[in-house]
């Protein structure tokens, strides 16, 4: 049962297709943990803009994934690199997200025998 994330618009653009569905998901589990890489590297290299460039690239993926959590976090990064903040603004938003991520790819992979 789908706990951290919600399926629903996947279904409702795709015409409950789950062989779309499987591809969405299979789509975030290689392209989001990559871009979480490059938004914590561009933290640690205090590179607003590579990071984001990270949240921008994911936004789409968690709201389609119904990640409102992780979807408002992105939200916030974003903002916080639009002011070019302190990395200890944002360091804690960044490890939420990072979590809620982890938490969502274990499920995903369960759920879908990846």
């Amino acid at each position: 049962m789908a706990l951290n994330y919600n399926l629903s618009k996947v279904y409702a653009i795709s015409d409950n297709d789950l062989d779309f569905a499987r591809q969405i998901v299979i789509l975030f589990t290689e392209e989001v943990p990559v871009e979480i890489r490059n938004m914590k590297e561009g933290l640690n290299e205090k590179d607003h803009k590579k990071v984001y460039y990270a949240a921008h690239k994911i936004k789409p993926t968690l709201d389609l994934l119904g990640m409102d959590i992780a979807y408002n976090d992105v939200l916030t990064i974003e903002e916080w690199t639009r002011v070019e903040g302190k990395k200890k603004e944002i360091k804690e938003v960044v490890k939420s997200l990072k979590d809620y991520v982890n938490l969502t790819l274990k499920e995903l992979k369960k759920d879908f025998n990846l």
